[in-house]
């Protein structure tokens, strides 16, 4: 299995000891699984984990933005990919082909 690249200088002769991975041109060290441990998650309003590809229903009537649509109570979406970021985390395509951006807290897994 191939070595990621240093996640620092981008470089590609990383090498491993133990269980960390190490850099010899920066001297860049690191631990994989601890990266993998602490990836965004994100939960919706019953606390269950939602993930890329994963059905949601709106639990309020929700105002898009920009736009004078309303998203209302009980519309399905399907979430194309999760957002790092305070604001909204879910990007969605909701049931009628249109796009939007969603606060997790608004949602449950359908």
């Amino acid at each position: 299995m191939p070595l990621p690249p240093c996640l620092a200088c981008q470089s590609n002769y990383v090498y491993q000891d133990q269980n960390q991975l190490i850099c010899p041109e920066c001297a860049y060290e690191w631990n994989p699984q601890q990266l993998l441990d602490e990836r965004f998650v994100v939960h919706d309003v019953n606390g269950a984990l939602l993930e890329q590809g994963d059905k949601i229903t709106a639990i309020k009537d929700l105002k898009v933005k920009g736009s004078s649509m309303v998203v209302k109570i009980g519309t399905k979406a399907v979430i194309k990919r999760i957002i790092e970021g305070k604001d909204h985390q879910l990007d969605c395509k909701v049931d009628g082909g249109v796009e939007i951006l969603v606060t997790a807290k608004y949602v449950k897994k359908a």
